[in-house]
């Protein structure tokens, strides 16, 4: 993906002790992630999915996460979903328009706000079983029918999104336009 600019449709932050995730038009990006976010900080306690033992501190590279709408409308249109998908039925903080692929990005590369906010991509996050279910809990198919929640994680592979940390703290705005800045291997 060379330099372009994607625009932040949505905002959404996981409240600790609410279910799911409340629609923000702003949100403070500080160094220890997105304020108000329940994943906020510079460490969480591993996951099945780590390769570390699961119960151990590490580092947080999951400070934010982010999809597209046009990513969100593929896997939509993959699954046979009746209903849009939305983005925080994915968990995710962040959703840009104009941003197809955005879970392809490298790591290493870097997404500017107008305030100077720098969010710094770790990794594509990977489509996972769980949330096949629940977008089987919520959706039905076009065609009629249950949706196959099971297929997800193949059907949503190189689409479900990416995450990261906050490099540069900043303001975050639904309507930024954000300079998207891809990591490369400079060579000079």
């Amino acid at each position: 993906m060379s330099d372009s600019e994607f625009t932040l449709v949505s905002i959404h932050i996981g409240v600790a002790g609410k279910e799911g995730r409340q629609n923000q038009a702003r949100v403070q990006a500080e160094l220890d992630g997105l304020a108000g976010d329940k994943f906020r900080g510079f460490t969480r306690i591993a996951e099945s999915w780590d390769q570390d033992p699961t119960g151990g501190p590490r580092r947080n590279e999951r400070q934010w996460s982010a999809v597209s709408r046009e990513d969100l409308a593929t896997i939509a249109e993959k699954m046979d979903l009746a209903e849009p998908l939305a983005p925080e039925t994915l968990g995710a903080n962040l959703c840009f328009e104009g941003a197809p692929g955005i879970s392809l990005l490298a790591k290493g590369s870097k997404l500017v706000f107008p305030s100077g906010a720098v969010l710094l991509v770790e990794e594509e996050t990977l489509p996972c079983a769980e949330m096949g279910d629940t977008i089987a809990d919520l959706h039905t198919r076009r065609a009629g029918g249950a949706v196959q929640g099971k297929f997800f994680p193949k059907l949503a592979l190189g689409l479900r999104g990416t995450l990261g940390i906050v490099d540069v703290p900043g303001e975050l705005n639904v309507g930024d336009k954000v300079s998207v800045r891809p990591y490369a291997l400079s060579r000079d």
